[in-house]
């Protein structure tokens, strides 16, 4: 089937510009820069033409870090769930962490994912391989081209993956060529402020506030301190997630171009949308690992989007029940859904004046493929694959309950209006969600591959 985007606005590789785009099948077949510039001669042979004028067009979002919670926390989210509720958002190609029940630690847990995917996901699909205390040998077994990475939690979080041992991560790090993902947060200083905040104010008066306390700066930096040094000494791939701190970012550079940097780094979108003012507010709802933390945090993080100190903006979709979210610092689940309202989040900081939206799709489209050396995707080029977003930046997007698509059912952002609104998502050139509403027919997806040397 051909379809034609009429006279859109393209947003694509640092240029905005009017065009017609033609797809055929999964793929992109031609785009015709300028305004009506499609030739009329040609028409007979489109099966459908979409007039896209006054519609932004972009590449579909590419996520580099969600939790699905399949297998084994399927009351929270299922693979298929969330990814309906990911190209809701605009998100076309995902890659999901290993913190499941079983863990994503060995090669039959990884391929059964896979599977499940290919059975009941909306979107295109990878899943990390996650490094533990005692499965160094496993990662051997890896297929490297279907796999994004190797992702280590050298911090604690939901799931229990927390990997201390030294020869272990000594091992890892100079074994692979793969690139490692690290959740960083430092064991020690987290054990230590906890145990400080508990005989000051007591188990009782640990509301969300003291999050950003115990799980802290300090606790951040020390941990992303000691894997930037193990990398750069053994000469690993390492690629930092979730970056929440303005110390955090002398440790990386932006003087390479991203094909040549060695350390990378990532943001979320809750770390460049909230600050530690907003937990009167939100309270739970914004707990996150690591924590949510200062205005000074978070302007440093967005001036380090804009000076490519940050290299790739995800969500870290973690959903959890509103029932999982109560209780006090030590006790509320951690996380939460972020993948349906992500990209127009971002777009709205481009109204206020914060990001470009040239810059805006080069984090969360072109960077992310080109970081993971993702094959024919990320960009809007001829002869890759159709992953399309049209965007309306004029309509609105009111966040209720019945509108969330993600099975726990609340989202932070509930009763805000975002000034854009995702218009319709493709997937390999299959409309997945238009006007507001999921297809019938879910999209012919499929595992995502990467190039590697």
């Amino acid at each position: 089937m051909q379809r034609l985007f009429r006279n859109a606005t393209l947003i694509n590789e640092g240029r905005s510009y009017t065009a017609s785009l033609l797809t055929s099948g999964q793929f992109i077949k031609h785009i015709y820069e300028g305004e009506n510039s499609f030739p009329e001669a040609l028409l007979h042979e489109v099966e459908e033409v979409i007039p896209a004028e006054g519609l932004w067009l972009l590449p579909g979002c590419i996520d580099d870090q969600v939790h699905f919670r399949e297998p084994g926390l399927t009351h929270k989210a299922t693979i298929e769930s969330e990814s309906r509720a990911a190209v809701a958002g605009g998100t076309t190609s995902f890659m999901e962490m290993p913190n499941t029940k079983p863990t994503t630690t060995s090669l039959e847990a990884w391929q059964w994912k896979m599977q499940r995917a290919a059975e009941t996901s909306w979107a295109n699909y990878s899943f990390f391989f996650g490094g533990s205390n005692d499965n160094a040998d496993e990662l051997a077994r890896i297929d490297t081209y279907r796999t994004p990475g190797i992702k280590l939690f050298l911090g604690s979080s939901t799931g229990n993956m927390l990997v201390d041992d030294k020869k272990t991560l000594e091992r890892i790090f100079s074994e692979t060529d793969l690139i490692i993902a690290t959740h960083c947060e430092k064991e020690e200083v987290i054990r230590a402020n906890k145990e400080h905040y508990l005989a000051q104010v007591g188990a009782d008066h640990l509301d969300v506030h003291y999050h950003p306390l115990i799980r802290s700066e300090e606790a951040c930096y020390r941990s992303s301190s000691e894997a930037v040094e193990l990398a750069t000494r053994l000469g690993s791939r390492l690629h930092i997630l979730h970056i929440s701190t303005e110390r955090e970012l002398s440790l990386f550079r932006n003087d390479l171009p991203l094909s040549e940097k060695k350390i990378t780094a990532e943001a979320c979108v809750h770390h460049l949308i909230f600050t530690d003012a907003d937990y009167d507010r939100l309270g739970n709802r914004i707990k996150w690992n690591p924590a949510v933390k200062t205005l000074r945090d978070r302007e440093a993080l967005r001036e380090a989007v804009r000076t490519d100190l940050i290299d790739v903006i995800a969500t870290d979709h973690a959903p959890h029940l509103l029932s999982e979210k109560e209780g006090n610092c030590l006790t509320a689940a951690s996380g939460g859904p972020l993948t349906q309202y992500a990209l127009i989040s971002m777009l709205d900081m481009v109204h206020e004046g914060i990001f470009t939206k040239e810059l805006v799709v080069d984090k969360m489209a072109h960077r992310p493929a080109e970081l993971f050396a993702i094959e024919k995707r990320g960009f809007l080029r001829e002869g890759y694959y159709a992953d399309l977003v049209l965007i309306d930046p004029q309509g609105k997007t009111t966040v209720t309950a019945e509108g969330i698509v993600s099975l726990c059912g609340w989202s932070p952002f509930e009763g805000h209006t975002f000034g854009h609104r995702v218009e319709a998502t493709y997937i390999n050139g299959d409309c997945a969600y238009r006007s507001g509403a999921l297809s019938l027919k879910r999209p012919s997806v499929a595992p995502l591959l990467y190039s590697r040397p």
